[in-house]
């Protein structure tokens, strides 16, 4: 039996509280006492777990902890305190929100991060065409051979370091991107529309065409294509089949 003035805890069947004398019924209060007062761990968790919206839900824990708290005083306290409502609350909204906020800006946090990479790679490739231009502009219009053109362009441009032929989006390797070959023999003198660069998987002096084109850097949403005339583009995957590879095509 738990006295309604104290909280004590008393023998079944005493009388008289043995902590504060008070006169004790022949049972328990079943519920709060009328002048029970609203517990304060009870009104910050809840507070908490509104603040939460606001912050991210990093008040979270701390409403939860205080909730469990004042749930247990609550139960202790012989009817002197109330507010298990705003207890269970302050537990229960984090529990439920948190989730839901997460699953809606997870994807989309991912999402901007993969944009991200999508800029950071296509400002990679534009550095690459510039060197591109350069070497070209010393070697009578003509682009580095495609099968060592990496080597080239860190040989004759100090601009040019191995960080810059990696996509972040993409696996690990020397270099994320690979050399259109049929634009060797053409060099700047190519169409301004045809591609000189694009991303590959990983490798390095890499040279081909769209069979070693790869959108996997992305999640498969498309890929940055440097072309002739120094512009680069990142084209989606729908869009792929009307790049331009050799001089003779029509686009």
């Amino acid at each position: 039996m738990y006295c309604p003035r104290c909280g004590a805890e008393n023998p079944d069947g005493v009388q008289l509280c043995r902590s504060c004398s008070w006169v004790l019924t022949s049972a328990s209060p079943t519920g709060p006492l009328p002048d029970a007062r609203t517990s304060g761990l009870a009104i910050a968790s809840l507070v908490l777990a509104l603040l939460g919206f606001c912050t991210f839900f990093l008040t979270a824990p701390l409403a939860v902890i205080l909730g469990i708290v004042s749930l247990f005083k609550i139960e202790r306290s012989a009817g002197q305190l109330k507010g298990k409502g705003l207890a269970i609350a302050g537990i229960v909204i984090p529990t439920i929100a948190l989730p839901i906020l997460l699953g809606i800006l997870i994807p989309a946090l991912t999402r901007t991060g993969c944009v991200a990479y999508r800029m950071v790679c296509g400002t990679n490739m534009a550095g690459l065409g510039k060197a591109m231009l350069v070497y070209a502009s010393d070697n009578k219009d003509m682009y580095p051979a495609p099968d060592n053109w990496c080597d080239l362009l860190i040989k004759n441009d100090p601009n040019v370091t191995e960080k810059i032929f990696r996509c972040k989006g993409g696996e690990t390797g020397p270099c994320n991107y690979a050399m259109n070959k049929n634009i060797e023999k053409l060099g700047a003198n190519a169409p301004p529309d045809m591609v000189l660069l694009f991303e590959s998987k990983p490798g390095w002096n890499q040279s081909g065409g769209p069979e070693i084109l790869t959108t996997e850097n992305h999640n498969g949403d498309g890929c940055n294509v440097l072309f002739n005339d120094g512009s680069v583009l990142f084209f989606g995957t729908e869009h792929l089949n009307d790049l331009r590879w050799t001089a003779d095509e029509k686009k």
